[in-house]
């Protein structure tokens, strides 16, 4: 018997990888393993059948291939050896960055990854995220839209073809945004394997056909991100509760859907539930979005309050059960039922396997790796990015540290600064945040002076006859200087950039103020939010400057 292995194109699902392996082993003493994560086949045929057969076997089932091994394998790219080698652990916004800028540095780069080229933005998270609230936007707006003489019906949603234009776009954009750039960049070589710490200076990486690699790069790279967590609640463990990606990725429209949680996972999923159909009570250990201003996470609650979610804060299951049909969620007195829960609480670091206790690397309690501002771990020659980090959990972030832990990693000096960091609850109305609030200014020893101005006073806002949410600026008392902003809006993230750039550029709120903003905008709003520093704007006219 000979072992090939080929790496597989075309491949759009688990099943296309079940339709080859089976075709494959239609060859007479042929048995095989395809993994459409890494997107391989490996193969072990008798001599008779070579390794043409092998191909036409894969084609005619409608793939393509390419054998990795032996005389006939793809071309070996360019000779890289004397060039610093750089390693890299996971494969998402922030592996990928990295990758791009160390091989424009010289590098040469192998990038590790256990699952699914991507990460988590791509593949279950931002994009497919996005669809579905998109989606679900619409098929409410149909039937609660505000304006007369328009029908307003909605009929039931499919979640089949949604479902499959979710995978589509997500297919497409991993092919174009990662798979792509692993096929055009020749000093980037892609490994699959499960890497760990051996020392400081080695890896080790079990490869999915059971070989082990033992690398020793110049320098190494962590970008593993993080997974759901699972809280520690009676019951909870063993039931088949839903995760973001469970709820992302089935056909299923629950007629209720119990969500734990309160913050942008929980909140985006329950209401885009509630839009589609489904009866959704979110339960809350806090208060919704509890690390925001409290006015931001009352202005969301009453929106969702007003799209007919239960909404209960202050709310810690005692024990959670399920009886084959559903979830029975007990708390204070009370018992809930529902066909299914989404446990949406938080998300821990994908670091436990690393063994980065062998290399010396610093972690937090809850795993995460301890990085200063220019992305260097406790262990030098080691770098950190991403999720599985201390820094926020945004991609962008993530994306911004790669590039400039590339430039570290391969003789440079970057730091990533994150005292302006614009964040977006996509909700609707969304929520927007930037900077400080006024409790975080007053912990910085500043005197804060805040203005709030609600969406009734913003023109556009009344012409959409949404005026849910509110505009609010946080300026340092002494020098009017833009310190902070939140913002609940309809479409409130397109408007916080404006903010993020006044803050990083020391503008005051009068400096925003004095701006001339396009009439009628959204944005606008920030404009008039400055202005009522000095002046009612309940008694100014529209456009007025």
């Amino acid at each position: 018997m000979t072992t090939h292995e080929l790496k597989i194109t075309g491949m759009t699902c688990e099943g296309c990888a079940m339709k080859l392996q089976t075709g494959l082993e239609q060859l007479a003493g042929v048995h095989a393993r395809v993994s459409y994560e890494w997107g391989r086949a490996t193969v072990e045929a008798p001599e008779a059948i070579s390794r043409t057969h092998l191909l036409e076997q894969v084609r005619a089932d409608g793939f393509d291939a390419a054998f990795v091994d032996g005389p006939d394998a793809t071309p070996a790219r360019g000779d890289l050896s004397g060039q610093p080698h750089v390693a890299i652990i996971g494969s998402g916004g922030g592996a990928f960055a990295a990758a791009i800028r160390a091989a424009e540095e010289g590098a040469r780069v192998t990038m590790i990854e256990a699952g699914t080229i991507g990460g988590t933005c791509v593949n279950v998270g931002c994009v497919p995220s996005k669809i579905t609230l998109r989606a679900a936007e619409l098929h409410h707006r149909r039937a609660h839209h505000p304006f007369d003489g328009i029908p307003r019906d909605a009929g039931p949603v499919d979640r089949t073809p949604l479902l499959a234009q979710v995978r589509g776009r997500v297919e497409e954009l991993r092919e174009s945004k990662y798979e792509g750039v692993l096929d055009d960049e020749p000093a980037i070589d892609f490994l699959a394997g499960w890497a760990r710490f051996e020392d400081a200076r080695t890896l080790t990486v079990d490869e999915p056909s059971g070989a082990v690699q033992r690398l020793q790069p110049d320098r190494i790279l962590i970008a593993t991100g993080a997974s759901p967590a699972e809280p520690l609640i009676d019951g909870l463990a063993g039931t088949p509760y839903w995760t973001s990606t469970e709820a992302l990725f089935t056909d299923e429209l629950p007629e209720h859907l119990i969500v734990l949680g309160g913050s942008f996972v929980a909140l985006e999923t329950a209401q885009a539930y509630r839009r589609l159909g489904s009866e959704v009570t979110i339960l809350a250990r806090s208060t919704l979005l509890s690390r925001d201003d409290p006015e931001v996470g009352a202005a969301l609650q009453a929106a969702l309050d007003g799209e007919g979610i239960r909404v209960l804060t202050h709310t810690s299951p005692q024990r959670i059960d399920h009886n084959g049909a559903g979830f029975r969620v007990a708390f204070a007195g009370e018992t809930l039922t529902g066909e299914r829960l989404l446990v949406a609480t938080g998300r821990q670091p994908n670091t436990q396997a690393l063994h980065l206790d062998a290399a010396g690397i610093e972690t937090t309690g809850d795993g995460a790796i301890a990085v200063d501002s220019h992305l260097r771990t406790s262990a030098p020659g080691i770098f950190a990015v991403g999720d599985c980090t201390t820094m926020p959990q945004l991609v962008y972030v993530a994306a911004a540290a790669g590039t400039r832990a590339a430039i570290n990693m391969t003789g440079g000096d970057s730091e990533l600064a994150l005292s302006v960091v614009p964040a977006v609850v996509f909700t609707d109305p969304q929520v927007a945040t930037v900077g400080l609030t006024e409790s975080q200014a007053e912990g910085h020893g500043m005197t804060p002076d805040a203005r709030r101005i609600d969406l009734e006073h913003v023109p556009r806002a009344l012409a959409n006859f949404d005026t849910r949410g509110f505009i609010k600026l946080v300026a340092q008392a002494e020098t009017g200087r833009l310190i902070g902003a939140q913002v609940v809006a309809h479409n409130g993230g397109e408007m916080i950039q404006i903010a993020a750039l006044a803050i990083r550029n020391r503008m005051t709120v009068d400096d925003l103020a004095g701006e001339l903003f396009p009439y009628l905008t959204m944005a606008e709003g920030i404009k008039l939010c400055a202005q009522t520093f000095s002046k009612d704007v309940a008694k100014l006219s529209c456009c007025a400057g």
